[in-house]
């Protein structure tokens, strides 16, 4: 008997209502809408078998459509991407429970695909890695201090073992900067694992950080961690936006 080769679907949460930057899912960028921008990067990387746009509104779903791409509508009730994304795949039958689902944040329009591509490649090589993620080295000290870029540290494996707000891990030596790590907020997942995934309870330490992977730590499971070069940024405030702005221009 052939053994089943997984297809790997990216899946994109897009929702319409942000606190700092409401709609910013439809944003122009250089004449595009944001959303469009992430959906034609995701659809460039190698491996991808499809691309689906998660939404809970229909402005979003509107746009979406009119450039032709495959969107599937979520409940409002999801209180994250990753909740929006089980709900959508848990619907689909021809994904079936080994397949790999990719979660590629909605608002990363300069996204690399070979950074997609890199992901991709690390959860397909072993079927015992259920959930997988991305990190890159800090040159910039600023960094290490700044609450809204997430650092994570791994043991010898490459699997994760925190991931903080914090600079992790504390080092004496100032100087030696190559030791931090700078978490990538985008996961690959096993459909089961994922399905499982959105199931669990939140946990203490992911309150406290608001960081939804460590829910995954404190129940016990592991994330296997790759090392890419490419970094990226989301938009998340009107600064982001004129910064991303000014790159592309």
């Amino acid at each position: 008997m052939k053994s089943h080769k997984p297809k790997i679907v990216a899946v994109i949460p897009a929702r319409y209502e942000s606190t700092r930057l409401p709609g910013k899912a439809l944003k122009d960028i250089c004449g595009k809408p944001m959303i469009q921008h992430v959906y034609e990067r995701v659809s460039s990387a190698k491996l991808i078998h499809r691309v689906i746009i998660a939404t809970d509104d229909k402005r979003i779903l509107s746009i979406v459509q009119k450039f032709g791409a495959n969107v599937e509508m979520s409940p409002k009730s999801c209180k994250s991407g990753t909740d929006r994304i089980a709900c959508v795949v848990k619907k689909m039958p021809d994904i079936s429970e080994d397949d790999i689902i990719i979660n590629v944040q909605g608002d990363e329009p300069l996204i690399e695909p070979q950074a997609i591509e890199k992901l991709a490649e690390t959860i397909s090589e072993d079927s015992d890695i259920h959930m997988a993620s991305l990190m890159t080295k800090i040159f910039d000290i600023n960094e290490l201090t700044d609450p809204n870029v997430v650092k994570v540290v791994v043991d010898k494996d490459n699997f994760a073992l925190y991931f903080s707000r914090s600079p992790i891990p504390f080092s004496r030596d100032k100087e030696k900067t190559d030791i931090f790590y700078k978490h990538l907020g985008m996961y690959a997942y096993r459909k089961h694992f994922l399905l499982k995934y959105s199931q669990m309870p939140q946990t203490y330490l992911e309150k406290i950080e608001k960081l939804e992977q460590l829910r995954v730590l404190e129940h016990g499971y592991r994330i296997k961690m790759a090392e890419t070069e490419f970094d990226s940024m989301s938009i998340d405030t009107p600064a982001n936006l004129e910064k991303v702005l000014s790159l592309l221009r």
